[in-house]
């Protein structure tokens, strides 16, 4: 088989974090071998790419059927800076039209990749885009920047939010993903404010696995995205603009976590506000919510992440994992949500081990396990500046109760919380509905009180008044 067809193929590496503080050789290279063998053997690199950061000679990446733009392949040497722009270039948006004045409507976007630092402290290249908005700031202060924090899009690169901008829909026979994030992001744009979406680590470039939910690959992912964006060549925000951050659902984790790092991380980063829609605060919880469901596929993602970034996890996972979830796991490493809801849907991750019993069990009962899954709790840190935390009551994917508690705990240490309790009936049990409905129901008074927050506008916490609310 030859480097090409070996690249085509639907594994991808799970590659233990380098322990040493310089850049692996390896790092941009898109090797394709097996969870099995990853988790063994560690990374496998072959056909070292020795490109500038301005270009990528390396052969690209094909993941089920799409062709991956080798802009995603990263150089094997990052700069020193978090933040600092790798490689930017024009992105046609999938879904825009000519303005009145020949602009582009809802703004001219631009591809980007930038130097992060992962959760082992490596540097890492991540991917992302920045719009520039068609529209006028027209409220007090210089235009605003917003960090846009995707909600699931799978683990293959194929599904990367910088991707989906382009291609709303891809739809091949191998592979279906939805850029749904498209609507909050153009409903940013409509305000006057400038927007910057990150593809997490992994996602998209094609060094490594996309580390699902890993909190502090997220938050460094997010607020450097940030950073980034006040240098894209033509962008109208700069060091002065205040900035928000903006997710639900996973991006509602990562921007959570963005808020609660920012201080330490990226002082530099004036935050404005942030909104945290359904975050997965407590994975423990939410590793419950998700096994069996219809977003059943999104516990591989986890699981294979983790298996790549935490040497404990990767241990009890090779301890505990079949054959058949083997084939599971790397077959989800590929996947994008519709693969994962027609592929994977409703599974129990019992079928996965090789005792019969859930990952959540066998987390519980493992000290390593459970450790490594505390380190990413959200909620053991103060925010900065004010949050807006919104929870579907019925919510049983990323359960009501654990994002409430997120609340509680920002509450108890002195945090500006605005609490939002969203009450529905149940929609359908473990379908998705309960999970899905909240963030189109809740998107428009998140967007309004986020803007409001980057026109200076104070906040208004509820926390004396969250022991009342469900």
């Amino acid at each position: 088989m030859n480097r090409r067809e070996a690249r085509s193929r639907s594994a991808r590496t799970i590659r233990p974090a380098a322990p040493s503080t310089t850049p692996p050789t390896c790092r941009g290279v898109p090797a394709r071998v097996s969870l099995l063998a990853g988790v063994v053997a560690g990374a496998v690199c072959v056909g070292l790419s020795t490109a500038p950061a301005s270009a990528s000679t390396a052969e690209p990446v094909v993941s089920r059927g799409v062709t991956i733009p080798t802009f995603y392949n990263p150089p094997t040497e990052l700069p020193a800076a978090n933040g600092t722009l790798i490689r930017t270039e024009s992105m046609p948006l999938g879904l825009s039209i000519p303005g009145l004045d020949g602009r582009p409507m809802p703004g001219t976007a631009t591809r980007l990749m930038y130097k992060s630092t992962d959760s082992a402290g490596q540097p890492v290249a991540v991917t992302g885009a920045y719009i520039e908005p068609s529209t006028t700031w027209k409220k007090p202060g210089p235009r605003p920047l917003v960090a846009v924090a995707s909600g699931t899009m799978g683990q293959g690169d194929q599904c990367a939010p910088s991707f989906a901008l382009q291609h709303p829909l891809t739809l091949n026979g191998n592979t279906v993903s939805v850029g749904y994030e498209a609507l909050a992001i153009y409903r940013i744009l409509a305000t006057g404010a400038a927007v910057v979406i990150t593809d997490y680590v992994g996602l998209g470039v094609t060094d490594r696995l996309h580390t699902y939910v890993n909190r502090l690959d997220q938050g460094h992912a997010l607020l450097d995205a940030a950073r980034a964006a006040r240098v894209v060549p033509g962008a109208s925000v700069t060091t002065d603009s205040p900035t928000g951050l903006y997710g639900y659902s996973q991006g509602g984790g990562a921007s959570a976590a963005a808020a609660e790092l920012q201080p330490s991380y990226a002082p530099d980063v004036q935050l404005a506000g942030t909104y945290a829609g359904a975050p997965p605060a407590n994975l423990t919880s939410v590793i419950k919510g998700i096994d069996g469901s219809a977003l059943a596929g999104a516990l591989a993602w986890a699981i294979n992440g983790f298996a790549q970034a935490d040497p404990d996890l990767r241990t009890v996972v090779e301890a505990n994992v079949s054959d058949a979830g083997r084939a599971a796991l790397e077959d989800a490493s590929t996947m994008c949500v519709g693969d994962a809801l027609f592929g994977l849907g409703f599974t129990r991750s019992s079928t996965w081990t090789s005792n019969g019993k859930s990952i959540g069990d066998i987390i519980a009962t493992d000290p390593r396990a459970k450790a490594a899954l505390d380190k990413q709790r959200i909620g053991t840190h103060e925010p900065a500046g004010p949050v807006r935390v919104a929870t579907g009551v019925q919510d049983d994917i990323v359960p009501h109760s654990q994002v409430r508690q997120l609340a509680v705990d920002w509450c108890a240490k002195g945090a500006d919380v605005t609490y939002e309790a969203i009450n529905l009936p149940n929609l359908g049990d473990k379908i998705l509905t309960n999970h899905l409905v909240p963030l189109i129901t809740d998107q428009g008074d998140a967007i309004s009180w986020l803007t409001d927050r980057l026109s200076g506008k104070p906040a208004t916490s509820n926390c004396q008044t969250l022991p009342l609310q469900p």
